[in-house]
């Protein structure tokens, strides 16, 4: 990973980034739909409702720029989202769990930069810089994001399994 070239990219120019929806919880009605709302803890989810609106998405990245800022969390199922939470595409390949997990931690780096008084809104979201791999035309390497993640995943798995089921009894 070292000797791979980096370059700095805004946010906008790698994602489309989406509004959530108000919902409030008078019209939130119960039911097996996620709802993302600006909190860091269980995947974002706080609810879970039947109401469907125009934030309703899956495959992206919901990131939240009120509440617990910058946090975010990768959906790859449907999900409606609230007002408080930005959801990101990716804008020139498809995305998967991969890449979407290997930004993530990219974006949450910058948590620091929105303490003390300086807001994560929607339009400092779109003008963050983040440092993504390239190939050799100086675009995002996201074949090399996705496969570093899966290397990462299948390392954990495989130690996850020699430290528990390698035991005899």
């Amino acid at each position: 990973m070292t000797n791979r070239e980096w370059k700095e990219f805004f946010i906008e120019d790698i994602f489309n980034i989406k509004s959530g929806k108000r919902l409030t919880k008078a019209k939130m009605v119960s039911g097996d739909i996620p709802f993302i709302g600006a909190t860091d803890s269980n995947n974002g989810i706080t609810e879970f409702i039947s109401n469907k609106n125009s934030s309703l998405d899956k495959n992206v990245l919901g990131v939240n720029y009120n509440g617990s800022v910058v946090c975010n969390f990768y959906y790859p199922y449907e999900a409606v989202f609230s007002d408080d939470v930005k959801r990101l595409s990716f804008k020139e390949t498809e995305g998967n769990k991969y890449s979407s997990l290997f930004v993530k931690a990219l974006i949450l780096k910058q948590k620091s930069k929105s303490e003390y008084g300086y807001k994560f809104n929607g339009e400092r979201m779109k003008r963050q810089k983040i440092l993504l791999p390239v190939n050799s035309k100086g675009e995002p390497d996201y074949d090399f994001m996705e496969n570093y993640m899966k290397t990462l995943e299948s390392d954990k798995i495989k130690r996850y399994l020699e430290n528990n089921y390698g035991k005899r009894c």
